[in-house]
């Protein structure tokens, strides 16, 4: 139930403790640069207890180099009624007690009190903002850096091997040869789609409608399946995807089934109940349930010789296309993979 607002006899102590309370700083100076009020948050944010504060300049809790631009500032816009920065929202360094620079987001507000000007400044630590802003520019970097390696370190041998391999099939016609050089040529889509998708920073690209049952099929015979078998449902249907990483998806659940079920694995294929996703189940034995949580981790694998890749990218790719996708025990004590569309997977 809602009280009743505070009475004008209380309202100032019910505003006070408000203010006394909020999580942002609150410091008020006059036009003179003196600080009049600080709330305890202050303390949080600059180490500063109020009482330590308020007497004092603003200038103690500004960093040396910027006092001649703070106090500058103040007298021309208490000149001029000028404003040359946003109140609404200015990021500026505030210097703690202990000397180091805080990074704050200061809000102002003018208002005046018995005939005096005062200006508040609300503050706000980002520094955990900061060091976010600076995680996500070194993950860029270090994506430039993988662009950087798919168009040199791969692409350039992959050329080569591609050249090569094309005279000798113009000299053999092997069927050996003639699948060596359709797997050339999608691992030279594949690093042409993730070059691409990595400069614009997404996990997937344009969405079409794909036939899964043609994906899965192209899938397949891109990996090396040995004597392994593929059994498919009759309807997969259709499914709106970025074909190309939907096809790179299966490849790496394929592989998966394959690396752990062995070479003579069934790998099934069908749809799950009302066409609400895709599952893919194995007759090996299977993912232990402690674990399951854990295998679509960047680097995780069960094995040694493993990159720990192939899991996380099937995760990044059902995730891009808003996607779920889980890993429960199949009809033959195998891993069972079920992918559930979001709203990208309606044709």
């Amino acid at each position: 139930m809602t009280g009743p607002p505070p009475s004008p006899t209380s309202a100032d102590d019910f505003y006070q403790t408000l203010v006394e309370n909020a999580a942002e700083g609150m410091l008020t100076i006059d036009s003179d640069s003196n600080i009049v009020y600080a709330n305890p948050a202050v303390e949080d944010i600059l180490g500063y207890a109020p009482a330590e504060l308020i007497g004092s300049s603003k200038m103690k809790i500004i960093p040396e180099r910027l006092e001649p631009v703070h106090g500058a500032a103040l007298a021309s816009y208490v000149a001029t009624g000028e404003r040359n920065i946003d109140w609404d929202g200015i990021e500026l360094p505030a210097l703690h007690k202990d000397g180091h620079e805080v990074p704050t987001l200061i809000s102002l507000r003018e208002h005046e009190h018995n005939g005096e000007q005062y200006f508040t400044g609300i503050i706000r630590d980002i520094t955990e903002q900061r060091k976010r802003e600076s995680q996500l520019q070194d993950q860029k970097d270090r994506l430039n850096e993988f662009a950087d390696i798919l168009t040199h370190d791969i692409r350039n041998p992959l050329s080569i091997a591609y050249g090569y391999t094309e005279i000798a099939h113009e000299q053999s016609e092997s069927p050996e040869l003639e699948r060596v050089l359709a797997s050339l040529s999608r691992i030279d889509t594949l690093v042409s789609d993730i070059l691409a998708l990595s400069k614009k920073g997404e996990a997937v690209g344009e969405t079409e409608s794909v036939d899964i049952r043609e994906c899965l099929h192209a899938s397949w015979s891109s990996v090396e399946t040995q004597q392994a078998t593929l059994q498919l449902e009759d309807d997969l249907g259709m499914i709106a995807a970025d074909k190309s990483r939907f096809q790179e998806l299966l490849e790496n659940l394929f592989r998966n089934a394959v690396d752990h079920a062995g070479a003579e694995a069934t790998v099934t294929v069908g749809s799950l109940p009302d066409d609400t996703g895709l599952y893919l189940e194995d007759d090996g034995p299977g993912i232990a349930e402690p674990i399951r949580s854990e295998i679509f981790d960047h680097g995780y694998s069960t094995t040694a010789d493993g990159t720990g890749y192939g899991l996380s990218i099937v995760s990044q790719i059902v995730e891009g296309h808003g996607w779920n996708i889980a890993v429960t025990t199949g009809s033959e004590g195998g891993a069972r993979f079920e992918i559930t569309w979001g709203e990208l997977g309606d044709v």
